[in-house]
């Protein structure tokens, strides 16, 4: 249970990196200009989406065994570590949104962009492979709050500092580990 909270989280916090939800943040703390409704809007927001994707992981785990199971999570993580290698871009949140204060617009915003996002489908495969709900949800959301939080409070000024290419790069680089590791594991199985 721990192994599968820690491994949530840090593949989340590296792939949430240069991730469109974090330029997101960075341009809520820009507009808004207030962290702390900002950071709970984030929190809230992400244990919505990964406790309902991990859910969704474990019941789709229990549908698909053994080959099957292994091969789909070899290829979802290599098809992840694809998607980490292109850079995301972030659009508006909506007017109708953004009146609503920095706490309900970043709820809302994070919540929809997170959607089909690549840590939302990470989240789905943790899931299935581990098997534990609580801990997953729990492990990616502290990984996103891990990635995000430092980008809500330095807001914009850290986006020209970090080396995203580089970030992403070594994220696609952990998500091909793991798809390969899979698969060789169903090889060998």
């Amino acid at each position: 249970m721990l192994s599968s909270f820690l491994l949530s989280a840090g593949v989340i916090a590296v792939a949430e990196i240069g991730d469109k939800t974090q330029l997101l943040s960075m341009m809520l703390a820009a507009r808004f200009r207030r962290p702390v409704p900002i950071a709970f809007g984030i929190l809230s927001a992400t244990l919505a989406n990964h406790a309902a994707a991990a859910l969704a992981g474990s019941m789709f785990a229990t549908l698909l065994q053994g080959p099957w199971m292994t091969g789909l999570l070899g290829a979802s993580f290599l098809a992840i570590a694809l998607w980490a290698l292109v850079p995301d871009k972030v659009g508006e949140c909506p007017a109708s949104a953004r009146r609503l204060g920095p706490f309900l617009a970043t709820t809302l915003c994070f919540f929809f962009a997170e959607i089909g996002d690549k840590t939302q489908i990470a989240t789905v495969a943790l899931a299935a492979k581990h098997q534990a709900v609580i801990a997953v949800a729990c492990g990616t959301t502290l990984g996103m709050m891990a990635a995000n939080i430092p980008a809500v409070l330095a807001g914009s000024a850290l986006a020209a500092r970090l080396p995203l290419r580089l970030i992403r790069l070594c994220a696609a680089a952990i998500f091909g580990a793991l798809g390969v590791g899979a698969l060789l594991h169903l090889a060998w199985a």
